[in-house]
């Protein structure tokens, strides 16, 4: 299984959790965890999905996900789970 981490960050606003994982249903991304939390009008959210199925690659998928934060206000960046561990190893 392939995996991927995507994270969400940007002013809280209505829609965000259906417009990304409407974006990564459409692509065969299934989402296997996710954790959101708002503080004050501030917005996060981690994804944790297999992208085993995913049609694009994960280049166009990042591309497609950062278009999505563009039009939203909101960064929106994906990483394979190897660099995403890689990255946050002690």
């Amino acid at each position: 299984m392939e995996k991927a981490i995507i994270t969400v960050i940007g002013k809280d606003m209505r829609g965000i959790i259906a417009e990304v994982s409407t974006l990564l249903a459409e692509n065969d991304v299934n989402i296997l965890d996710i954790t959101q939390t708002t503080m004050q009008d501030l917005f996060t959210m981690i994804m944790f999905c297999d992208i085993t199925e995913n049609r694009l690659k994960l280049s166009e998928l990042a591309k497609l996900l950062d278009d999505l934060g563009v039009r939203m206000g909101l960064s929106v960046r994906i990483q394979h789970e190897d660099i995403f561990n890689s990255m946050h190893r002690l």
